[in-house]
């Protein structure tokens, strides 16, 4: 018999003890929470509503990790995963909780991590489901390694919490097409001699595939991410042997990176065979997409974006002048074109912002400037022009925006902020500072775009208060 603890006493806790617990909710980072006598415990894998037998991995003074030795009764909310691989594969962490649930988790961690940041109770609207749930992820980054004894090459995505590699057949995540062009490079790729990334050790040649897809042209271009400084004959053989063989692929592309970094994609890539770019159309909207440019990887929920961002503009300012900073390809920028006397787009990475400047020329915009260069000096630049905007829209990475960044919107919007956001928590903190320096968020409207993962988007709306 398991010697089952009483854990009255939460001081009592500690690594290898077997506990019987119930989660109440999910968090940010895709564990279950679950509280003995207020003490957190954060279970891998575990559904709010399910009735646990746990084993302690690590206890300390403030929290414990737990993995699941035995569901005794499943939460309501408890699904079977579609994937077979799902257990092992760090892809996607929630496809054993029900959608609507997972929407439900998702703008529970929203409002909790506003609130507990700024202090403030923020409206936070119900989530935007994506209109796909599956083969939605226009964007693929795959890690190449190789077999000690075969050679033969794998590639996939990480298992959970490790760099082991799990070789991925199917992933229904992402277009299918993937899958086959995928199947087909890993055996002509070994064919010809091409070895797989060996991450301790710093050799091997190709470090990762990354795939750029065109939902509504249904083609792709592939990016070969190699440990190398030149392009070798064999990937050349290779790219033709893939363009012959796929009419989707538009063109095959070389990264050279061969420095040891955590950084996917350098920016140094080449053109081997085809186009280097995708054109994807939303609405009567057309979007050159180059190698190294940021574009969302779920184009329905990017539209889904775009347009709370343009809804809220359109009916709260006329004719406005609109700041699209850390724009990107200027995705932002042409989206608000027609609701806009005029659009600056702002945009440090020169492979995008010529993205943007096509991009214009495509959808025949006329009102949108794009200006690339150190994103800092632009914006002191339009602050010393004395240049104002009515609407700035944010849109950062992960980390957030810098406090300086902060300041520039501040100094330069006249009326509003916009802020889209793929972090909760840098989100609050970000809101917490604008709000103490005369900006009031009035709602947050969280869009999903990442399924069947912790990952949430966010559109935060923010006036000036006068």
């Amino acid at each position: 018999m398991e010697n089952i603890r009483n854990t009255q006493d939460n001081n009592k806790i500690k690594g290898g003890d077997i506990i019987e617990i119930t989660p109440e909710k999910l968090v940010y980072e895709g564990s279950a929470l679950a509280k003995v006598n207020g003490y957190p415990i954060f279970i891998e894998g575990a559904c709010p509503q399910d009735k646990l037998k746990v084993k302690i991995t690590k206890a300390n003074k403030n929290f414990a990790t737990a993995v699941i030795e035995e569901i005794i009764e499943p939460s309501p909310h408890r699904v079977k995963p579609f994937c077979p691989m799902h257990n092992v594969c760090g892809g996607c962490g929630w496809q054993h909780i029900d959608y609507e649930f997972q929407l439900e988790q998702k703008r529970n961690i929203v409002y909790e991590t506003v609130k507990k940041i700024t202090g403030e109770d923020i409206e936070v609207k119900d989530v935007i489901p994506s209109l796909q749930t599956k083969t939605y992820r226009s964007k693929v980054q795959y890690p190449v390694s190789q077999t000690k004894v075969s050679k033969r090459l794998l590639a996939g995505y990480y298992k959970k919490g490790s760099h082991e590699l799990v070789n991925i057949k199917f992933c229904p995540i992402q277009p299918k097409i993937i899958d086959k062009i995928t199947e087909f490079i890993r055996q002509n790729a070994q064919e010809l001699g091409i070895s797989g990334y060996n991450e301790k050790l710093h050799k091997g040649e190709l470090k990762h595939l990354v795939y750029r897809y065109s939902n509504s042209e249904n083609e792709l271009i592939v990016i070969f991410v190699v440990n190398d400084t030149q392009l070798k004959d064999k990937f050349k053989k290779l790219s033709k042997k893939l363009m012959d063989e796929f009419a989707h692929i538009k063109g095959c592309l070389i990264n050279y990176n061969p420095n040891k970094t955590n950084l996917i994609m350098s920016n140094d890539t080449r053109k081997i065979l085809g186009e280097n770019f995708i054109t994807e159309k939303i609405d009567d909207k057309i979007f050159r997409i180059s190698a190294n440019s940021f574009f969302q990887v779920n184009i329905s929920s990017a539209r889904n974006i775009f347009n709370i961002v343009k809804d809220i503009i359109k009916n709260n300012y006329k004719n406005p002048r609109i700041l699209d900073a850390y724009s990107g390809v200027s995705s932002f920028g042409i989206w608000l074109s027609d609701v806009a006397k005029e659009v600056v787009s702002v945009e440090e990475a020169l492979s995008a912002t010529k993205d943007a400047s096509e991009n214009v020329k495509l959808n025949n915009v006329t009102n949108l400037t794009a200006l690339n260069g150190d994103a800092k000096k632009i914006f002191e630049e339009l602050i010393k022009n004395n240049d104002k905007f009515d609407v700035t829209v944010l849109d950062p990475p992960r980390k957030g925006c810098e406090k300086e960044s902060l300041d520039f919107a501040i100094k330069l919007s006249e009326k509003s902020i916009i802020y889209v956001s793929c972090n909760p928590s840098t989100l609050a903190r970000d809101l917490k500072y604008l709000g103490e320096n005369g900006f009031k968020t009035k709602y947050i409207q969280p869009v999903d775009m990442f399924c069947h993962s912790y990952h949430i988007e966010s559109v935060a709306w923010l006036e000036k208060v006068v």
